[in-house]
């Protein structure tokens, strides 16, 4: 084994160095992560790599959230081919009609009611690439500004509450659940806010960006506005609402919310006489091809990340910065620089079950609150989702919506990846955004 002769550590260094390369010469993300997991494992730590492989996939497969990604997956193509999608959008650019980039606050509206009724970033990404990727392009949006609007809002459900990284996240840093949920409603709408005002300034300077409606296209009467705003705003806001309202009144879990969304959207169908035999074979099996492209990615990272930690490359990084003496900001700034280096390789899982614990007694002996280092570790690793390489984010995406070009998603993503540095660092700079909702809430 070639333990014996170097330090596992380094191989991790290796093992990101490589993977980086495979990645931006073209090879298959999902292959190139397995492949080189099991490579380096092996040279790492020899036959162990195969149980840990086994152990990994079995955890994702058996892992009962996730069976949620299908049943919000069948909801968006069943709302499709109801045409309510449609619909809505098109009810915003009729409500909006003179209003540069009308589409792109109708996906953030969508994308903040999608993440908090998900908490997962893969099925709210596709969702909003089925719902708005399309309306998008017969508008002639801009399409790295499309896909960088989609991504981002997506991932608010790694934030937004019920988030399921905070809620794993909680025990592991002895913080209540609830008060993480509190700490990251305001810097989640915080966000939203950045985007919608970045999208107005960019549609603002370049109108081409998101075009207005063409005066032949508008209604020729409010009457017509407002009926095309009821039927496509109110259905499937009211299925969305209903999915958020029984998770956050804790009458269901996201799967079971997810299975009543996914009913919903049949019905709804079955309403709007769209459902014919034919379209629910064409769903289930499109369903069945995304769910599938999601679920290998997902462990696919895992067992990667996996691989990473145990080879102690993470932990190598953080003996490192707990010997170093300078000002706590700036080593506040090493951690969360080492935390979004390591979002680009690892799931947030190994990240938070791993990472967070061994930097834990370094965060509470500089003094810093433990509830604002837990969104700020959260916005952080939202961050890393739209970060190329690697971010996941892209490809789930890129899986929905084929005739957009992976180099114009990615560029799109790192547009809004800039606006989510600009909000951690206000997070930084201001701790009572993160903090004033919990003291009110809970009198801390």
């Amino acid at each position: 084994m070639l333990a014996e002769f170097i330090d596992p550590a380094i191989l991790g260094f290796i093992l990101v160095g490589v993977m980086l390369f495979a990645i931006f010469v073209g090879f298959p993300i999902s292959f190139t992560l397995i492949f080189l997991g099991f490579v380096f494992g092996y040279l790492g730590f020899g036959h162990l790599v195969f149980y840990l492989m086994t152990l990994q996939f079995s955890m994702v497969m058996t892992e009962q959230t996730l069976a949620a990604v299908p049943l919000f997956v069948f909801m968006g193509i069943m709302m499709e081919q109801a045409g309510l999608m449609e619909r809505l959008f098109s009810a915003f650019q009729l409500m909006l009609a003179k209003t540069k980039g009308s589409l792109y606050y109708a996906v953030l509206f969508v994308s903040v009611i999608f993440a908090a009724a998900t908490g997962i970033v893969g099925a709210s990404v596709t969702i909003l690439g089925i719902m708005a990727a399309k309306s998008m392009n017969k508008s002639g949006y801009d399409v790295k500004l499309a896909a960088g609007t989609i991504t981002a809002g997506g991932t608010l459900g790694i934030l937004i509450p019920p988030s399921i990284m905070l809620v794993v996240m909680g025990p592991i840093m002895e913080i209540p659940v609830t008060d993480l949920f509190a700490a990251a409603i305001i810097p989640g709408i915080l966000l939203a806010i950045l985007y919608a005002a970045y999208v107005t300034i960019r549609c603002w300077i370049n109108p081409s960006l998101g075009p207005v409606l063409p005066v032949e296209l508008r209604a020729s009467s409010m009457k017509e506005v407002w009926i095309e705003f009821f039927f496509g705003l109110v259905p499937p806001a009211l299925l969305v609402f209903a999915a958020l309202g029984s998770i956050l009144l804790g009458f269901a879990t996201p799967t079971e919310a997810a299975g009543c969304g996914a009913l919903g959207s049949l019905l709804l169908t079955i309403g709007y006489r769209k459902l014919t035999f034919k379209k629910l074979q064409e769903s289930l099996v499109k369903t069945l091809e995304i769910t599938a492209l999601i679920m290998v990615l997902v462990a696919a990272s895992n067992f990667f990340g996996a691989v990473f930690a145990r080879l102690g490359t993470p932990m190598l990084l953080t003996d490192f910065l707990l010997g170093l003496e300078m000002n706590k900001y700036l080593i506040l700034a090493i951690v969360m620089s080492m935390i979004f280096i390591l979002g680009w390789p690892l799931e947030w899982v190994p990240i938070v079950m791993i990472i967070i614990p061994i930097i834990l007694p370094l965060i509470e002996a500089l003094g810093f609150n433990l509830t604002w280092f837990a969104i700020l570790v959260a916005v952080n690793l939202q961050t890393a989702w739209l970060s190329p390489p690697v971010a996941l984010s892209a490809y789930f995406l890129k899986g929905v919506v084929p005739e957009w070009d992976l180099k114009d998603i990615y560029l799109g993503m790192m547009q809004f990846m800039v606006l989510q540095v600009i909000g951690l660092i206000i997070i930084i700079i201001f701790p009572k955004i993160v903090l004033w909702l919990p003291a009110y809430l809970y009198g801390q």
